[in-house]
Parts: structure tokens; sequence; C-alpha cells
């Protein structure tokens, strides 16, 4: 009975303190002092995410990866939505990002680090889907992604043809047989089209801002917000897409990540057409 108690209260206790605290610390006046811009409060040995994105799927794939695999992640020690918000107070990786410093370390620091990261994607890809065929987050639910046009959240869908096709607006193959549809859209459309078996779950934001390392240790992989069941591109190709503070990883992503030229050529015409990522 009297553990039962203390369970109850920590269910209450803990989630009472992370919103306090986080109040506190996200005050403006406090940030300026404690020189944190960061979108993630950190305090002593823990942190606390909460923004307009964070969903409990995040908290949920972090625990997932963390029971099924060696890769390093944060500890989650309770995740809870308030008021329609949601907040995740985790373990706080004593380490650096990955992209500080990354151009002055020498090639053979680089080995060692990009060798850890290529072991550890072999884990994820190692992972089988409960529902084989779905593209959905780890709980089955709907995707996020704030990359994606016009809308950040999708899904959950019954294959990979279901998404692609929500991704091109709806279009059909039969719908582009007439003579000026061109070239490339019917490309990409093919390559939509194609049997892609099951989907592998995907990090989905593997920037070297997201990979944390102490000296040529990597000692966390952070911000699972998009990790998802998705087709075997996608990892790829959503890390080769990087965003202009951190150009310098994409001359580095196919030495973790197997090089898939053809599906960034494709994404690139989705964009085009369908809207940027």
């Amino acid at each position: 009975m009297q553990d039962k108690r203390i369970a109850i209260a920590h269910k209450v206790v803990i989630p009472w303190l992370t919103l306090l605290i986080y109040k506190i610390m996200s005050n403006q006046c406090v940030k300026r002092l404690r020189n944190n811009s960061s979108h993630v409060i950190f305090f002593s040995k823990f942190c606390i995410k909460s923004t307009d994105c964070t969903t409990l799927a995040e908290a949920q794939a972090i625990q997932f990866v963390s029971n099924v695999t060696s890769i390093p992640v944060p500890r989650v020690y309770c995740a809870f939505e308030h008021k329609s918000r949601v907040y995740i107070l985790m373990e706080r990786i004593q380490g650096q990002s990955l992209w500080n410093g990354w151009c002055q370390r020498q090639p053979e620091s680089r080995a060692r680090i990009l060798d850890q990261l290529r072991s550890m994607i072999a884990e994820l890809r190692s992972l089988q889907p409960e529902n084989s065929m779905e593209i959905s987050n780890v709980a089955g639910g709907p995707i996020y992604d704030q990359r994606l046009p016009k809308k950040s959240i999708w899904g959950p869908f019954r294959t990979i043809g279901e998404f692609h096709r929500e991704l091109r607006n709806g279009i059909k193959p039969e719908d582009i047989l007439h003579e000026g549809t061109p070239t490339d859209l019917r490309r990409l459309i093919s390559f939509h089209e194609r049997d892609w078996g099951r989907p592998v779950f995907t990090h989905g934001d593997l920037s070297s801002m997201n990979i944390l390392v102490r000296g040529d240790d990597v000692v966390g992989i952070v911000d699972w917000e998009t990790a998802a069941w998705m087709p075997p591109y996608w990892e790829y190709t959503s890390a080769w897409n990087v965003n202009p503070q951190n150009q310098f990883w994409q001359e580095e992503v196919h030495r973790f990540l197997t090089p898939l030229p053809f599906e960034v050529e494709m994404e690139a015409i989705r964009r085009k057409y369908f809207g940027d990522f």
C-alpha cells in the first residue's frame, strides 16, 4: 500500500515540479541571466523540453529506442500534457553538439565518430514494426515533421504508397497520362509507386546539432520529435537536406548512411512541385 501511495505521489508531484521549474526557468529575465536561448530548459542533471511542436510521441520514441537498442538517448523521467502543451522531463546528457568544432577535428577523430554513428543506424534498421506496412509514429499515431509542406501532422498511413500520394496532393498515376505531364513528374510518381516493402524506424533529423559527443565518443542522439516508421530512403534524404547553419554536414552524411543520390534527386523533384522540405 505504501509503495502504491509513493507511486501515485510521484505521478502528481514530479509533473507539478516540472511545470513550476519550467515556468521559472523560461522567464525571459532568467533565460538572459543564464544565457540560454534554447527551446530546452537545462538545470542541474535534468532538462525539460516543451515547445509548440513537442509531442508525447517523442518521449515514447526515446523510451522505445532505449529499451531495444544500445543507442545513447536521454532517460525520460516523465512526459505529460498540461493545457494542450506537452512537457518532457529528461536526463541532461553531458556532451557538446557535434556541430561545435566538427570542421576543426582531425580525420581520425571524425572517422571514429562516424563509425559509431554507422553502427547506431544499423541498430535502428534492424528494428521491425508491429504494424508491418504502416507509416506512423512509434505508438501507431500520426507522424510529425514541420519541414513538410502545408502541415506538420501527417497520417498515420496504411502503406508507404498512401504516404507518397499524400505528399503529392493525391495525384494518382492515371492522372498524369496526358502528354503535357513533365517528364520529371512522371519519374517521381514512378519512384513513389514502386514496391517499398516495410518501413524502417527513422530518427528523421540526424543533423550534427542533434548528435552529442564527449571527445571522440558519441554520448547522445537527441531531438526524436520526427522519429517514425518511414520509407527506407527517408533517413538519408532528411539528413542530406541540411539547414544553412549545418551546410558542412551534407558532405558527411554518406559516410555513415548508405548514399542514395537518386532518392535525393527524387526528393528535389517532389519539393519542386509539391512544396519545399
